[in-house]
């Protein structure tokens, strides 16, 4: 194992396929022991299967079908992967009622516009263009306050006492975006009210278009839900929820941990992220349920605290379904880079009901995206 790999702790799975001796735990006639030889339900514990090669299962076909994408660079396969904006990216910009007032005579521009700002400096909305032109019919148009009242304006006497108004036309009501747009289709939307100000995030840009993962990234995200897809089929098997969970470091493509929903009338907690994050922490010699796990030749005991990042510090998370609050939430305070799930949930919280990875009062912040092989993941689990 690579010597910048160790400070992670060990790669954990929930596995059932792998024979004992490379779990690390002992099978006797169908039932399952835990490392201390004590019987388990195999409904009520997972199987600890502890990963001899860093990369895993998983992380291993990712890196072949990363290292052979299609010849021009993409796969196959369609990308419908999205991101999930937060609400001020996804909400229309809300537009304030404002007078403007058309400009007859174009030489008187330039000092009307700096008279009229100086009258009415709009504070807080400097995103606003004060001259609409060009592509609209007819002369410019001069934003000249927000609207005091609702109705038809007040004559320009009224508006602008003392200014000269030479060159102006008579007052009229127009709406103006009350912020900045964020995304290309809110640019779109607010300048079709009136001229704003748009500084377009890049890396957003791409996302939207469907170009911000090269061919091999996406190979190697579809071959880790992949891994998600088939620890969720496992569940099923074994009459839980069918609900599946990976944790990868996306810089090797080393599969922290693989997890499915462990779920029972005693277990109410223990849905797949938890399960996933519990597995992460299992493995940096922490870690909530079952014994600690013991230590494979491969992985060296992690350092400490100072030697380690936190939990998922830069991780990437792969779920099948949208998480509730409580695992998104478990997912924020393990410091995650990034979230990919595929179906949504009607109680999902990074989306669907809530934006937790985007609330501007929490401390940590996170991308997510759903979509990843969305009908592979809504088979499983189907709403009711």
């Amino acid at each position: 194992m690579a010597a910048g790999l160790e400070p992670r702790g060990k790669s954990l799975q929930l596995e059932e396929e792998t024979p004992a001796a490379q779990k690390g735990t002992t099978e006797h006639q169908g039932e399952v022991l835990d490392p201390r030889g004590e019987n388990t339900d195999p409904q009520a514990e997972e199987t600890l299967e502890l990963e001899e090669d860093s990369l895993g299962a998983q992380g291993h076909v990712a890196r072949q079908q990363a290292e052979s994408p299609d010849p021009r660079g993409e796969p196959a396969e369609p990308w419908d992967v999205q991101p999930v904006l937060s609400e001020l990216q996804a909400e229309p910009v809300e537009l304030l009622p404002a007078v403007a007032a058309p400009v007859l005579e174009p030489q008187e521009t330039a000092r009307l516009v700096a008279a009229v700002r100086a009258l009415h400096p709009l504070p807080g909305l400097p995103h606003l263009k004060r001259v609409r032109g060009g592509a609209c019919p007819g002369p410019p148009h001069l934003l000249l306050c927000l609207a005091r009242a609702p109705g038809l304006p007040p004559p320009l006497s009224a508006l602008l006492p003392g200014l000269d108004v030479r060159g102006l036309g008579a007052p009229l009501p127009v709406r103006v975006p009350a912020r900045r747009p964020l995304t290309p289709e809110q640019r779109e939307r607010a300048r079709a009210a009136w001229p704003t100000a748009f500084r377009e995030d890049a890396q957003l840009a791409r996302a939207l278009d469907g170009r911000l993962f090269p061919g091999p990234e996406r190979a190697a995200l579809r071959a880790h839900m992949a891994g998600a897809v088939r620890a969720a089929l496992r569940a099923r098997a074994r009459g839980l929820r069918a609900v599946g969970a990976v944790a990868v470091e996306p810089g090797s493509g080393r599969v922290l941990a693989t997890a499915h929903d462990a779920r029972g009338p005693c277990r109410p907690l223990r849905h797949a992220a938890m399960e996933c994050l519990d597995l992460v922490a299992r493995g940096q010699g922490g870690g909530a349920h079952g014994p600690p796990a013991p230590a494979p030749p491969a992985c060296a005991p992690a350092p400490g605290p100072d030697g380690q990042p936190y939990l998922c510090t830069g991780c990437d998370v792969l779920l099948t379904r949208e998480p509730c609050v409580m695992c998104a939430m478990a997912l924020l305070h393990s410091r995650v880079r990034r979230v990919f799930y595929g179906a949504p949930s009607p109680d999902g919280a990074l989306g669907t009901r809530f934006r937790v990875h985007a609330h501007p009062d929490l401390n940590h912040r996170f991308q997510v995206f759903r979509g990843l092989l969305e009908a592979q993941c809504r088979e499983l689990d189907p709403d009711p």
